[in-house]
């Protein structure tokens, strides 16, 4: 059985942090026992630094440019995240790979959430490939990163229909919705504990699967 006792929460970034918005109300709320320790973006500027400060809620930024390697990067985002004591780093928005030392200084205590019902589409632009494939249905993912991209065991998911007249930013915009509502639940699916990991499968305490 596993979940990290510690319940403080580091949150990456590089843009706008809608979904660390949603983390955000979620913990102000009630609705997630959980304490949001830092957010680090490593892009200046960015928005979600705004929507942390506002919520009172440390922050640092550590520009990937300044460092010669990605695992050097990571390593430095691994050091700020030891000094806040976080047990559970949930990425939002954060556009960049992890190292498979930054994995290994979190081992399945590093979340991610993806716009499409993964293993479909993982990548890049998955809404726009979604709808140009004409799926019926595509969605969100909250899963457990591993060094595959877009590949470890998934935590919760949401499905989201594809509607006629749809375009690509319609579609977004309702799996972004999504997003926002199974990424505090699946947080808490993983910081209250009693679950394993079986494979490739995220199998929890409680039942979870496609909201």
């Amino acid at each position: 059985m596993s979940g990290p006792a510690n319940r403080r929460l580091g949150v990456l970034i590089s843009g706008r942090g809608s979904n660390l918005q949603a983390i955000i109300d979620a913990v102000a709320g009630g609705a997630l026992d959980a304490h949001i320790a830092v957010v680090v973006s490593n892009r200046e500027g960015a928005a979600g630094l705004e929507r942390a400060r506002r919520a009172g809620i440390p922050t640092a930024t550590i520009r990937h440019a300044d460092y010669d390697s990605r695992e050097a990067f990571d390593l430095a985002v691994v050091e700020e995240l030891r000094r806040r004591d976080v047990g559970l780093v949930c990425l939002a928005g954060f556009m960049r790979l992890l190292s498979p030392a930054f994995i290994s200084a979190f081992p399945d205590a590093v979340l991610n959430i993806h716009p499409s019902l993964l293993p479909s589409f993982p990548g890049l632009d998955a809404q726009r490939r979604a709808w140009e494939h004409g799926v019926a249905v595509s969605g969100a993912t909250v899963h457990v990163v591993t060094p595959e991209l877009d590949g470890g065991p998934i935590v919760r998911q949401a499905a989201v229909p594809v509607r006629e007249g749809d375009t690509p930013a319609s579609l977004a915009a309702r799996i972004l919705e999504a997003e926002h509502r199974i990424y505090p639940e699946a947080i808490r699916a993983v910081l209250d504990g009693g679950w394993r990991i079986e494979g490739r499968r995220f199998v929890a305490g409680s039942p979870g699967g496609v909201l």
